[in-house]
C-alpha cells in the first residue's frame, strides 16, 4: 500500500513516499518516513513488509557509516547499490529472506551526474531516469514516460511529481496521507 516514486532531473533526484504506515485497512501513522540518509549525497526508499524494511534499511545505513569512518571516504551511489542488491541476494538464498523493494537516489560527485537506481526483493537492480514501486506504479509510470525528457529542470520535475501525486489521489482507493519529497543534489539531501 505504499507510495515510492523517484524521477531524475538535469541536476538533481526527486524521490516521494507516502507518509501512511498501513496495514490491512487500519493507518498506523500518518507521518512515516520511508527513507534513509545513507550517505551525504545518497538516500534510500523502501518499501515491503514493515519489519523487514525498517531493519533492512538501517543495516544498509549502519554498514555504509562504517564503511565511511573506516576508509575515510563517501561511498558513491552506484557502489551502495552493488552493497544493497548484494545483501538482498545473500538474504534470499537464507530462510529469512527479506521482503523489501528499493529506490536508490543520489548524486554521484565523480561524474556529476544524478542517479536513481531500482532494486526490488528479488535482488534485480536497473538504473534508471524514473521509477515507482508499489501500487503507485500502476498509475504514475505512464505519466512519468509522457513527461520525463533528460535535460529536465527541478521545478519541472517537480510539476512532473506534483501530476503523479494528483493521479495518485484521483485513482488510488487509499488515503496515503500525502507524500513527503525529499531532493538529492550536489549539495546533499533535502525535503522540499
Amino acid at each position: 500500500m505504499d507510495v515510492i516514486l523517484g524521477l531524475t532531473t538535469k541536476d538533481a533526484v526527486i524521490v516521494a513516499t507516502s507518509m501512511a504506515a498501513v496495514r490491512g485497512v487500519s493507518i498506523l501513522k500518518t507521518d512515516d518516513d520511508k527513507t534513509r540518509v545513507v550517505a551525504p549525497h545518497t538516500l534510500v526508499a523502501y518499501t515491503g513488509e514493515a519489519g523487514d524494511t525498517v531493519q533492512f534499511a538501517e543495516y544498509v545505513q549502519a554498514n555504509i557509516q562504517l564503511h565511511g569512518m573506516r576508509n575515510e571516504t563517501e561511498l558513491s551511489p552506484p557502489a551502495i547499490t552493488s552493497f544493497v542488491r548484494s545483501e538482498l541476494a545473500k538474504s534470499l538464498r537464507s530462510r529469512k529472506p527479506y521482503q523489501v523493494n528499493i529506490l536508490i537516489g543520489g548524486y554521484d560527485a565523480a561524474t556529476e551526474k544524478p542517479y536513481l537506481c531500482w532494486v526490488d526483493y528479488l535482488a534485480s537492480r536497473a538504473q534508471v531516469p524514473y521509477a515507482a514501486h508499489g501500487y503507485a506504479a500502476y498509475y504514475t509510470l505512464s505519466l512519468l514516460d509522457r513527461w520525463h525528457k533528460k535535460d529536465l529542470s527541478l521545478e519541472e520535475g517537480m510539476k512532473i511529481m506534483e501530476m503523479c501525486v494528483a493521479e495518485l489521489r484521483t485513482r488510488l482507493p487509499i488515503d496515503f496521507k500525502g507524500v513527503q519529497i525529499k531532493v538529492i543534489d550536489r549539495d546533499g539531501v533535502r525535503t522540499v
